[in-house]
This record gives C-alpha cells, sequence and structure tokens, in this order.
C-alpha cells in the first residue's frame, strides 16, 4: 500500500481526483470504523454497478452474489426502478411527515390489502427509515398492546439490528458486549438448524423437537415464564426470522412455524416477524412467512422495498394493535420516516411485482442454482451443506470431514474473489461472497433475482474455482 503524507493534501484543490491511496489514507483518518465496514484488512473500492455486477476502477466486473445484503433484489441501476426517483425528484422529493403525500398513502394501502388477502386480519402500515429502527417502533407497538411488557422471546442465531432494542432481541453478544447490561435481553429459543442439530432426527422430528422444548416453558410456574393462577406470560412477543439471514440462511421445516404458533396462541405470546431480509421476493414471495402457514400480528419489512435507492422500512399490524386509538399519533417517529422518495420507489416495486409472476421465475432460479450448488458439493470436500429457498441459498464451509465447521477457509474465500483475477472464457472476474452462519462459515448467496441462467452459470464456475484454489492452497 502506498504511503500519503498529510502534508499532500494541502496541495489539493478541491476539484481534483483524488488517487485510491490518498482516499485509503482519509478514511483511515476521518471515517469511523463503527459503521459494519473492515470486515476486510482493506475494504474494495467500487466505481460502477449495473444489474448483477459491481466494478472497480480498472473496469473489472465483479458477479455479486450478496447484493446489498439483499437490499438491491432488482438488480443495480434497475431502470424502471431508477426512472421512479428521477420522476419523484422532479415533482415532490421533501415534504415533512407532518403532512401527507399521495405516495406514501397509495404504498400503504397496498401492503396493507395485501396483507389482509393472505392473512386475513385488517391491518395498518407505519413506515420508518431502516430496518432496526422498524423494529424499535415494532418493540413500542407490541409494548403498548401488551400493557408495557418488555421480555420478548427470540431464536439463536437471529439477527433484528444494532440498535439497542433490536440488540437486545439480537442473539449475538457481541453486538451488546461494549455497551452495558441489557436487562431486557431477550429468551433465546433453539431454531432447528437440522445440518447442526441431533443426529437420527429427520428434518421435520427436529422441528417438532424444538417446539416441544419451547412448550416446556409453560408447563409450570417454576418454568419460569408462565404464571398459571392468573394465565399470564411473563414474555409479550416471539420475534422470528422465517429464514435465518444473518444466521446463516437456516431454513427450518415447513411445518415448524404451524406448530410453534399454536403454543403462542395458547399463551397469548405475539408474533412478530422480521423480513428485513428475506421480504419482497427473496425466497419467491412476497413475504418468506407466507411459504409457512402462519399468520403474524405484527410484520416489519425494509431494505429490498426500495431496491437499495433510498432508505424507507416499515411495520405492519393488526388493526387492534396500531389504530389511532390505541396508538396515537406521534408515538413513535423519525423526521425521515415516510419520505417520499422512499414511498415512491416502493411503490413503483410493489406496482411491479403485481404485473407479472416473479414467484414462479424465482422459485425456477432457485431451484437450478441449488442443483447447481449439490453438483459442487459432490465434488468438493468442503462443502458441508447446501440448501435453498427461492433465490436465499446457503453452502457451509468446513473441513474435508464436511460437518467441522471452517472459518478460516470462509474469510480466505471471499478475499480470494475480491482480487478480480478469476478467468472463465477469455474475461477476468471477481466474486462478492458474503459471510454469514454460527460459526461465520456459511456463503449466503443472495443474488439479483432478475439473474440470468447464464449469469447463474457463471456464478457456479466462479465457485468451482475458488473451491478449487481452496484445496490447492
Amino acid at each position: 500500500m502506498n504511503i500519503v503524507n498529510a502534508d499532500t493534501f494541502k496541495e489539493k484543490t478541491a476539484l481534483t481526483e483524488r488517487s485510491e491511496a490518498e482516499l485509503r489514507f482519509l478514511e483511515e483518518t476521518y471515517c469511523s470504523h463503527g459503521d459494519t465496514v473492515h470486515y476486510a484488512a482493506e475494504p474494495k473500492f467500487f466505481e460502477e454497478c449495473k444489474g448483477s455486477y459491481v466494478y472497480d476502477a480498472k473496469g473489472t466486473p465483479f458477479l455479486d452474489l450478496q447484493m446489498w445484503y439483499s437490499a438491491v433484489n432488482f438488480g443495480y441501476r434497475n431502470e424502471r426502478l431508477n426512472a421512479a426517483v428521477h420522476r419523484q425528484l422532479d415533482r415532490l422529493p421533501q415534504i415533512a411527515s407532518q403532512y401527507l403525500h399521495r405516495e406514501k398513502v397509495e404504498l400503504a394501502t397496498m401492503i396493507a390489502q395485501d396483507a389482509e388477502r393472505k392473512f386475513g386480519r385488517k391491518g395498518r402500515v407505519h413506515f420508518n427509515v431502516g430496518g432496526s429502527q422498524a423494529v424499535e417502533d415494532s418493540l413500542k407497538l407490541v409494548r403498548n398492546y401488551t400493557g408495557g411488557k418488555s421480555l420478548m422471546f427470540a431464536f439463536e442465531g437471529g439477527y433484528h439490528g444494532r440498535t439497542l432494542g433490536a440488540s437486545a432481541i439480537t442473539s449475538s453478544y457481541r453486538y451488546r458486549r461494549r455497551f452495558g447490561h441489557f436487562g431486557e435481553r431477550a429468551q433465546f429459543i433453539e431454531f432447528p438448524y437440522h445440518f447442526r442439530g441431533p443426529k437420527g432426527m429427520s428434518k421435520e422430528e427436529y422441528g417438532e423437537h424444538c417446539v416441544r422444548k419451547f412448550a416446556r416453558l409453560f408447563e409450570s410456574e417454576y418454568n419460569g415464564v408462565w404464571d398459571p393462577k392468573v394465565g399470564s406470560a411473563e414474555y409479550a412477543a416471539f420475534y422470528i426470522e422465517p429464514i435465518q439471514g444473518t444466521g446463516g440462511y437456516v431454513i427450518p421445516p415447513m411445518n415448524f412455524f404451524t406448530e410453534l404458533k399454536k403454543v403462542l396462541d395458547q399463551y397469548g405470546i405475539l408474533l412478530v416477524v422480521d423480513e428485513i431480509q428475506m421480504g419482497v421476493y427473496r425466497t419467491g414471495k412476497l413475504w418468506s412467512i407466507e411459504h409457512f402457514g402462519v399468520s403474524p400480528d405484527v410484520l416489519v419489512f425494509g431494505k429490498a422495498i426500495t431496491n437499495g435507492l433510498n432508505p424507507l422500512s416499515g411495520v405492519w399490524a393488526r388493526e387492534e394493535m396500531i389504530n389511532p386509538t390505541v396508538f396515537p399519533p406521534g408515538s413513535t417517529h423519525s423526521t425521515f420516516a415516510s419520505n417520499p422518495m422512499g414511498t415512491a420507489v416502493a411503490l413503483e416495486t410493489m406496482k411491479m411485482l403485481e404485473e407479472e409472476d416473479f414467484g414462479a421465475a424465482i422459485m425456477a432460479k432457485g431451484a437450478y442454482f441449488l442443483d447447481g450448488l449439490k453438483q459442487l458439493q459432490k465434488r468438493h470436500a468442503i462443502v458441508g451443506d447446501v440448501d435453498g429457498l427461492g433465490l436465499a441459498l446457503r453452502c457451509e464451509i468446513c473441513k474435508e470431514d464436511g460437518f467441522t465447521p471452517d472459518k478460516a477457509t470462509m474469510d480466505w474465500l471471499c478475499d480470494e474473489g475480491m482480487k478480480g483475477d478469476l478467468e472463465v472464457g477469455n474475461k477476468v472476474y471477481g466474486l462478492v461472497l458474503d459471510v454469514g452462519g454460527y460459526h461465520k462459515n456459511v456463503i449466503t448467496l443472495a443474488p439479483n433475482l432478475l439473474i440470468s441462467h447464464k449469469e447463474i452459470d457463471l456464478a457456479l464456475t466462479l465457485l468451482d474455482q475458488l473451491f478449487t484454489r481452496a484445496a490447492l492452497r
């Protein structure tokens, strides 16, 4: 790396384009490293993006298989969604949220009416900016509706954000460690992660086993969560990701949530579904919970609703939880909560999704991609497990025994992909991968939902090259 002296910058004018070395010096000097960058020692600089690719200063295409953590579901610089941004920018780009604008009302209506058709419940939509902020809003809704109960259930391996309230229901202690005691930290329940579950059980049996362990908490007052004399639980809600995101795209058995919901309903526990990463057709349906046959009390969304173009998130909740008589104006608020740039592009996203059968196309592409991953699993001993639902796919990297987690190799694969020196058909590519999993050894694949079969083949070829290099290193 080139060493840049601070005096160099005194000679620069505002119009001078700085070199990458100079930018790295400035980043090291003035930028916080606390905003989730620096997973690599020197994060890659990118200059352009289009479709399924990001490009560095040399013009090298990097096939992106994580698409901004599933925020850019419809491809970089999607022409239709970008055009919606430009139209709104030229008409009504800013307005205070004490006033109304057409896009907010129409977007809320589309989401609420869709939820009523699918879940059989009338509800309303409340907007915010980021996923963690929407989770915070949902916590206020739950606390308010349950008379101030502040304790929640959540899953081992679950991730709901890094604000204080969201960190309390996120299982990783490392997100809380430096910020004091969390007295209202969730009670974390085992998730049916079948690949690492008890041997000798089918996936469905393991799911039933996890539900029975949870139900046992309510057997008597001495199990700690239930007062049978008054029929009241100490806990207000269970926060779930139908498919675990940061936890490694773990897909539960299809019967799991129907059985879990029976226990929740029996003891008056609300079901809050976090769709921030898996929503907006990542799994082939608008909301991933639709695959599992249960209706949420609260649903939180964000990320891909705007294709990453302008921050917008939100909460859908049942009418009795969110109507103005119980959740009045100002109950929770952010200056940019229902900003017109965000609501405009989200509205266009929803309209686009209604015009064709996105679900069928995504399920077909996902099955094709998963089949390719299974072929790679047969050829490479380090691939311990593959699974997927729609275009939410996982590839677990293990030691040669096919089971022991291998985080070191996973990290190496990510770094190797970022070198941009993979060759296919006389062209050079890079590969953008994301790391997830309980042991940080899982490639979590969230490609562009508009990815072509040719690009899927390219992805599999590039992964094959990386796995081969890993075996030879």
